[in-house]
């Protein structure tokens, strides 16, 4: 059996509000229905996978402690 295409990018995290992957912007059941499908309708999701991410509110990175004091240190400086 030859490879699997796949978009997986390992950042497994669902978006709620659109219910689609953060990393690849397939659903909960296209992920686990992904080696059951056709090379056909692997691609046709994969088509609709660059539009979808564009939906996905992305989770706003957590500020680290030194941009916290880089971004106080600029206001002081004001």
């Amino acid at each position: 059996m030859g490879m699997i295409e796949t978009p997986c990018i390992l950042v497994c995290s669902m978006d709620d509000k659109t219910g689609y992957c953060f990393g690849c912007g397939r659903t909960r059941g296209e992920i686990s229905r992904w080696i059951e499908m056709s090379s056909l309708e692997r691609r046709e999701i994969m088509d609709v996978l660059p539009g979808r991410l564009e939906t996905v509110v992305r989770r706003p990175r957590r500020e680290t402690r030194r941009a916290r004091m880089a971004r106080e240190r600029d206001v002081a400086d004001g």
